[in-house]
């Protein structure tokens, strides 16, 4: 190949499109109100502020180069001045901190989509990764089990994939909406897996849905926490199906129909009914047959 710009200019534009940049912006106003105590932090009104960062999004993307957007949390931030002995209240350390972010932190590529795309995108990708995290730490320190020795974190990951394989065999073809919903200390780990047909999906490069979705189940499992898991199925020309099971003794128990009509139509957080969504039939949840390599016991 010829080249045939040798002007300092011209190669220095051709190589600012090969360096990658991240942004890392403040999502809500509460953030944004905790750097304000920051004397080199020069905004003042949350909404300029994401019109900047707007703004700045396209200049980057008009020079062609890959942008990531990062959520800015000023609580991890000044955790990491401290333990860095950074001072926060300079721009160059929220440029430090921005480049833990892309190496460390959710993150999403910028497209050229609004911010009004771009931000629940962003929010969400940072909620699944602090879900993926807890459920894995719980998973990594459950420990062995004191009566039979085994990995109880291994264990549960084990038993979750084969409960999900079985449900999904089960379920039949359609297109199938899983959650799952487990408590954790003083939250709750919520896993969504979307997917087509009766076998397990491959993860995508990148997303990780169907190992994300095993994880926060096999946590419930490890910790015998009280969680539940829904079934929401698709088909051509018939209503939608919605099953449900309750997770006990590390195990899927189906709810009645009655209990999955109540689950679906009572508001959760006022206890008030809701009425029920036309076109859907609510079905107990199906027995799971236990498979030849299960094990029954419950490890602690």
């Amino acid at each position: 190949m010829t080249r045939t710009t040798t002007d300092p200019t011209n190669l220095r534009r051709a190589l600012r499109r090969e360096i990658p940049s991240t942004v890392a912006l403040l999502a809500d106003e509460q953030d944004f109100a905790a750097m304000r105590r920051y004397r080199t932090f020069l905004f003042d009104d949350h909404t300029a502020y994401l019109r900047q960062i707007e703004g700045l999004l396209k200049t980057l993307a008009r020079q062609g180069g890959h942008t990531t957007v990062a959520l800015f949390d000023p609580e991890e931030y000044a955790a990491w001045c401290a333990e860095t002995a950074t001072d926060p209240d300079l721009p160059a350390s929220r440029s430090r901190f921005t480049a833990h972010l892309a190496a460390t932190g959710a993150r999403v590529t910028y497209t050229g989509q609004p911010l009004t795309t771009l931000l629940p995108e962003l929010v969400d990708t940072a909620v699944r990764q602090a879900t993926w995290e807890y459920a894995t730490t719980v998973l990594a320190t459950a420990g062995d089990c004191a009566t039979c020795g085994k990995d109880i974190g291994k264990a549960a990951y084990e038993r979750a994939a084969r409960l999900l394989v079985r449900l999904l065999a089960a379920a039949g073809p359609g297109t199938h909406h899983l959650v799952c919903s487990v408590p954790a200390a003083d939250d709750q780990l919520l896993a969504v897996l979307h997917t087509e047909g009766t076998a397990l999906p491959e993860d995508a490069p990148g997303t990780g849905f169907a190992a994300e979705f095993t994880a926060v189940l096999a946590a419930g499992i490890a910790l015998s926490a009280p969680g539940g898991l829904v079934l929401r199925t698709s088909a051509p020309d018939t209503p939608d199906r919605l099953h449900g099971w309750r997770l006990t003794d590390g195990t899927l128990t189906p709810l009645t129909e009655a209990e999955v009509f109540s689950a679906y139509c009572t508001d959760a957080r006022t206890g008030e009914p809701l009425s029920p969504e036309p076109g859907v039939e609510y079905r107990a949840g199906f027995p799971l047959a236990p498979g030849p390599d299960d094990d029954r016991t419950t490890h602690h």
